[in-house]
C-alpha cells in the first residue's frame, strides 16, 4: 500500500516508517524538520520537507497517490500550547484540515490519527481512564488534539473517509528527543549519563502511563486496516510516578544521584493511566515491553549512537 507518514522524521514517526517499509509498504514522509531529525529518515522512503499547513501539500497527494495516512506531525508541547494557543491550533487543527482536504481530493481511504490520552481527558474522575470518560482538557494542546477527532467523524459521515484515532500514553524509546517537553525518559537518560542533575516538576508523585515505542508502532500497524471510525486508548492501565521513572533510569545507568524538585508546570494534570481494554478486545493489541526492559533498550541505544542516528 502507498502510505504517508506526517512527522516521519520524528521519534514515533521514524520508527513507524521503518516498520511500514519492513512490512512491504511504499512510504512517503512529510516533515518540516522543525523537531524531526534528518538522520532519522529511512533512505527507502520518499521524503518531502513540507509543512502540513502549506497549501502546496495537495501537490504531493496528486503526485504520489496516497491511499492511507498516519498523521503524527503536531505541536505537542503542553507549555507552548498554553503560551501560544493560536500557534497550537494552527498546526494541530488547521494543519490537519489541510491534510484532510488535500487527501480527499486524491482518493485517500484511511486516516490513522495520533491523538493523546494524556491530555484530552483532563484530571481523571476515575482510573484507569476508558474512552467514554468525559473529555475536559486542562490545556490547549488537549483541546486541539481532541478537536481533530470531531473533524474525522464528520469526514467519515460526509465523505466516507475511514479513520482510527489512537489516544497515546507517554511513549518512550530510541530516537526520542531529550530536548523535548514530553520525553522525560530521554531527558533523564541524557542528564544522568552526563553527570548532571535531573529536575522533577512537583514532588515526584505525579503519574503517567508509559508505553515503549515498539508497542505503539504495532498499534498503528494494526489500525491500518482495522478499527475503522473509532477511538482507542493505548496504555498499560498502570500509573507510574515521575520518581519511579527517574529511579528506573538511575538503577540501569548506575549513578547514585538525587533529583531536584521544582513547581508543577501550567497545564499539566497530576495523575493519568489509560484503560486499553477496548483495543485489546476489538483489535487484539496489548503492550508487551515492560518499563524496565524498555528503559534498558533505550539506554543501550543511546550508548550505541550517542542519541543521534539510526
Amino acid at each position: 500500500m502507498k502510505v504517508m507518514v506526517t512527522g516521519g522524521a520524528g521519534f514515533i514517526g521514524s520508527n513507524l516508517v521503518d516498520r511500514l517499509l519492513t512490512e512491504g509498504h511504499q512510504v512517503v514522509v512529510v516533515d518540516n524538520l522543525s523537531t524531526g531529525r534528518r538522520e532519522n529518515l529511512n533512505p527507502d522512503a520518499t521524503f518531502y520537507q513540507q509543512d502540513i499547513r502549506d497549501e502546496t501539500l495537495e501537490v504531493i497527494f496528486a503526485k504520489e497517490g496516497i491511499e492511507a495516512i498516519f498523521h503524527l506531525a503536531a505541536q505537542m508541547d503542553v507549555r507552548k500550547s498554553v503560551a501560544d494557543p493560536v500557534y497550537d491550533a494552527r498546526v494541530n487543527i488547521l494543519g490537519t484540515i489541510n491534510i484532510l482536504q488535500s487527501g480527499m481530493k486524491h482518493g485517500l481511504k484511511k486516516f490513522v490519527y495520533a491523538s493523546t490520552g494524556g491530555a484530552v481527558y483532563g484530571e481523571p474522575r476515575f482510573m484507569p481512564v476508558t474512552e467514554d470518560h468525559p473529555i475536559n482538557p486542562d490545556c490547549q494542546y488537549g483541546i486541539s488534539k481532541h478537536t481533530v477527532e470531531h473533524y474525522l467523524y464528520v469526514y467519515n459521515r460526509l465523505q466516507g473517509l475511514n479513520w482510527t484515532a489512537l489516544r497515546y500514553p507517554n511513549v518512550f524509546g530510541p530516537r526520542q528527543n531529550p530536548h523535548g517537553e514530553a520525553g522525560v525518559v530521554a531527558i533523564f537518560i541524557q542528564l544522568l549519563s552526563g553527570g548532571k542533575q535531573c529536575t522533577i516538576f512537583g514532588d515526584g508523585s505525579k503519574t503517567r502511563d508509559y508505553v515503549y515505542i515498539d508497542d505503539v508502532v504495532q498499534a498503528n500497524i494494526t489500525a491500518l486496516d482495522r478499527g475503522d471510525n473509532a477511538c482507542y486508548n493505548l496504555g498499560w492501565g498502570t500509573p507510574v510516578s515521575d520518581f519511579t521513572i527517574f529511579d528506573t533510569v538511575r538503577r540501569v545507568l548506575g549513578p547514585d544521584d538525587e533529583p531536584r524538585y521544582e513547581d508543577v508546570r501550567a497545564g499539566e494534570i497530576f495523575h493519568i493511566c489509560l484503560d486499553a481494554g477496548k483495543i485489546r478486545e476489538q483489535l487484539g493489541w496489548v503492550p508487551t515491553v515492560s518499563l524496565e526492559d524498555g528503559v534498558a533498550r533505550t539506554i543501550e541505544w543511546y550508548r550505541r549512537t550517542g542519541g543521534v542516528g539510526r
